[in-house]
């Protein structure tokens, strides 16, 4: 007998596998075609090089509102494009339709010969003259800072160090206390044997450094994240988003063995810096010598640089003017997200703006 049922439910399942199979065809195109190099587009011209580190200044926008420039500064172990990594979320293309003055510093590759540069030639060389430059150019006594992650630690001790050079300092997502908890990343340095690395490679490999930071993930986040992906492998624009976050999170440059050692020995192992004791050559760094206006920016979301280690530089530095603001966002998301574009970006521009007349 003719079982019209069983009829029904086969044809139905042909007809799913048939449209799961063409779903993945038209998904298979679209990654084959897909433009996801939307990142680091906004016009920037060089100004200033020395060794692999460049200066450059964006384009602006529209009219300067701000008289004196911002420098941004990012951290040595990714790429400054995650702030501009894509057009229509582009955390420097918003800064500029905001009116700020904008420079960044691209600290490129190290290679080799540079497995010698020390922490002192990045913090008093390189971005030392990078702001002197700037203040030279503009006839300024002081220039304003806008840093993220390592990028800010590094800001911290230079306007430690010349407080009579900085207008006005942001920090994001910036570790000043390394001696936390509930950041993995932190536990996990602490048994690190770092004279062992960078004596056995000189340059630190980017590529050990992303394999350390991807690891501390759980796996069923890495799985998930890459299930959702093949579940939108027709829509164009999320998997362009996706791709290109993808490039940067495994775009990591490898670090300058010397420099590595002192930053990892004496900030992640030590926890000089807020405890009083960091030495940049015969200096100390002392945090109250921070005097300018600062505002202090986290994500309450963030796993890589928890609140935790981010918070204390309020307390720690001597200026009066001096903010602290969080957003439920992750370390990435804090400058590549919406909540970026609608928030984050306003609530800094009006504050250096409020800051930068002359």
């Amino acid at each position: 007998m003719y079982n019209v049922s069983k009829t029904n439910m086969f044809t139905e399942y042909m007809y799913k596998q048939l449209k799961d199979q063409q779903k993945i065809l038209n998904g298979m195109d679209v990654l084959m075609n897909i433009d996801y190099e939307d990142y680091d587009k906004t016009p920037k011209e060089l100004v200033y090089q020395e060794d692999k580190m460049k200066l450059y200044h964006y384009i602006p926008k529209t009219k300067n509102k701000a008289t004196i420039p911002t420098l941004m500064v990012y951290a040595l172990m990714n790429r400054p494009y995650i702030m501009d990594i894509q057009q229509d979320k582009s955390f420097i293309g918003k800064l500029l339709d905001q009116g700020l003055d904008l420079y960044i510093i691209d600290w490129g590759y190290p290679t080799a010969e540079d497995r010698y540069i020390t922490f002192e030639d990045y913090i008093e060389g390189y971005l030392a003259n990078a702001i002197d430059y700037l203040r030279i150019k503009h006839n300024l006594d002081k220039i304003n800072i806008l840093s993220k992650c390592q990028g800010g630690t590094f800001c911290a001790i230079y306007a430690a160090l010349y407080p009579e050079k900085v207008n006005s300092l942001v920090t994001i997502a910036s570790p000043v206390d390394f001696n936390v908890d509930d950041g993995l990343l932190f536990k996990w340095s602490k048994d690190m044997n770092i004279d062992s690395l960078v004596d056995a490679y000189g340059i630190v490999p980017g590529w050990f450094l992303n394999m350390c930071f991807v690891s501390l993930k759980p796996y069923s986040l890495l799985v998930d994240k890459y299930i959702g992906v093949v579940s939108n492998l027709d829509n164009p624009k999320s998997l362009g988003d996706f791709l290109s976050m993808e490039k940067w999170i495994f775009d990591s440059p490898g670090q300058a063995g010397e420099a590595y050692r002192k930053y990892m020995k004496d900030l992640w192992q030590d926890n000089k810096l807020i405890k009083g004791e960091f030495m940049l050559g015969n200096k100390n760094v002392n945090l109250k010598n921070i005097t300018m206006p600062l505002l202090i920016i986290f994500g309450e979301q963030d796993n890589l640089i928890p609140p935790s280690a981010t918070k204390p530089l309020h307390d720690a530095v001597g200026s009066k003017d001096k903010e602290m603001v969080s957003y439920p966002v992750g370390h990435a998301g804090i400058v590549a997200s919406s909540r970026s574009q609608k928030e984050i970006v306003p609530k800094i521009a009006n504050w250096i703006l409020d800051r930068s007349k002359r």
